[in-house]
């Protein structure tokens, strides 16, 4: 067996290393990234019945999550005969299931209003989700699909399965100051 010239060698070591860089941060650490992550403006709603008409509202679908189970079911038992030796084996089937872990949600929440979300506070909302490790791109002060995708991230794991800022988050965040009357 003849070795490939170091020509090609190193054309091949280079083709690796460019497809290496290539490959995105985000891709093996959340499935969710494939998700549609809607903009602000195509979610904005009025306020609903009951809440300060002076503040912003969003609507977002949250996706069901499934899971898929496949389970090993014996149809016949192993025969053995009298001295104990395996005649045949054990059959099985394999039976394959979805199971709904989440229903489909339709979500309704604050989020800080428009004028609220300049390029400082977005460049801290990105600051903060870096600091705790859900973001890693750079700090552009652009409410950008990497930036709501660890927005979706961070408020994925308090039960709000959406990419679009809410007001508590913010608040959480450090990004808004909670009113006195809320405290």
């Amino acid at each position: 067996m003849t070795r490939p010239p170091s020509a090609t060698r190193a054309i091949c070591a280079m083709a690796l290393l460019g497809l290496t860089a290539c490959a995105g941060s985000y891709a093996t650490d959340v499935p969710d990234d494939t998700l549609p992550v809607p903009d602000f403006a195509s979610a904005q709603i009025d306020p609903p019945p009951g809440v300060r008409p002076d503040g912003c509202w969003v609507r977002d679908v949250a996706p069901a999550e499934l899971e898929t189970v496949t389970r090993q079911i014996e149809v016949a038992p192993a025969q053995f005969d009298e001295a104990g030796r395996q005649i045949s084996p054990a059959r099985f089937r394999t039976e394959t299931a979805q199971v709904i872990l989440r229903e489909r949600q339709e979500l309704i929440f604050e989020t800080p209003c428009p004028d609220a979300l300049t390029p400082d506070l977005i460049s801290t909302l990105q600051r903060a989700l870096e600091a705790r490790g859900l973001y890693r791109g750079q700090i552009t002060g652009q409410m950008d699909v990497p930036t709501r995708l660890a927005v979706r991230r961070y408020q994925n794991a308090r039960g709000l399965p959406s990419g679009l800022l809410s007001i508590q988050s913010a608040r959480a965040l450090g990004l808004l100051t909670t009113p006195r009357d809320q405290l």
